[in-house]
């Protein structure tokens, strides 16, 4: 993912930062506890489309 794009991009929900999980390919808003997923290197940011994230996702950021 292009690092430009990452630096614009906020989480549609609280307009807070998202932080990038290459493995799980998503994009990851702390706050809300959402994943947004990363399809064919496009970032789909529609809240609909976001998943739950769990404490153990949340732990492989730190």
């Amino acid at each position: 993912m292009d690092r430009r794009l990452l630096d614009i991009l906020v989480c549609p929900v609280c307009k807070g930062p998202l932080r990038l999980r290459r493995e799980a390919q998503e994009l990851v808003c702390r706050p809300c506890r959402l994943g947004y997923p990363i399809r064919d290197d496009i970032p789909v940011m529609l809240e609909e489309e976001a998943r739950n994230l769990s404490d153990e996702d949340l732990k492989d950021l730190d």
